[in-house]
């Protein structure tokens, strides 16, 4: 990508203390991991065998290992804009070279993928899309590289979240372009994706309650339901719709 390229990009660099905080054991262990996790338990389509998975936004590379233990890939290509990120992600690459020797990485706009049409089995968004001025043309390269029905997980957190005083302390996003868990869903779904109620999660997990993170319903003094609340997490496991179900979806 030239220089005059990646001036183009609509960017929104992330703090020092957001850059830390990826490599700490809270960010693989509580965030990263149970997300794959639940991802995956949400899954009802057969799963590739071998799959091609393609890790938009893999930062410095810490959901390699996991997407290898998690989904037996024969190969993983991670994608990140952020080439301090993706130096530390070929440590990663190479670190867990003895579970998966195939990682490529590459330096690249999600919004303009550097991968052929049809040639991934699984596109992994883990907590990337709330960076992404451009959503609606990253979505639509997400589906451009995926095979007929292949999968897309997708991870992120809502605005209730985002926009919480101790997360716009620490961290920084593009705010105009933040969604509730609904808006996340039909901008899904009117990006060519299908899916249905058991393929989404609205997990409510510690870390995500930035008010509070959880303190007073471990006091037992409040805990909000499902449906009462202001839903922070969004997980969805979405296949690739077919065209002409993805042309009714656009023209509905």
């Amino acid at each position: 990508m030239s220089s005059s390229e990646t001036s183009s990009v609509p960017f929104v660099p992330e703090t020092a203390f957001g850059i830390w905080f990826l490599r700490t054991h809270t960010w693989e262990h509580h965030v990263l991991r149970v997300a794959i996790n639940d991802l995956k338990s949400l899954i009802d389509a057969p799963l590739p065998a071998a799959p091609l998975i393609v890790d938009v936004g893999c930062g410095q590379g810490i959901s390699f290992r996991l997407l290898a233990e998690a989904f037996a890939p024969r190969r993983i290509v991670g994608i990140d804009f952020h080439a301090p990120s993706l130096a530390l992600a070929a440590n990663a690459a190479h670190a867990c070279r003895n579970t998966l020797a195939d990682i490529e990485l590459l330096h690249g706009d999600c919004a303009n993928l550097p991968l052929p049409d049809a040639s991934a089995d699984i596109v992994f968004c883990h907590q990337t899309f709330h960076h992404l001025v451009e959503q609606e043309r990253a979505l639509a390269e997400f589906r451009r590289v995926l095979k007929p029905g292949g999968i897309l997980l997708f991870a992120e957190s809502t605005d209730a979240y985002i926009k919480s005083w101790v997360i716009r302390l620490l961290f920084r996003h593009p705010m105009q372009v933040q969604k509730s868990a609904d808006g996340y869903l039909d901008m899904l779904r009117r990006g060519g994706f299908s899916f249905g109620q058991r393929n989404v999660s609205l997990p409510y997990l510690w870390w995500s309650r930035a008010q509070d993170f959880g303190l007073l319903e471990r006091l037992g003094l409040h805990r909000p339901r499902p449906g009462k609340r202001r839903e922070t997490l969004v997980n969805v496991a979405a296949l690739k719709a077919g065209q002409a179900q993805f042309a009714s979806s656009t023209t509905s």
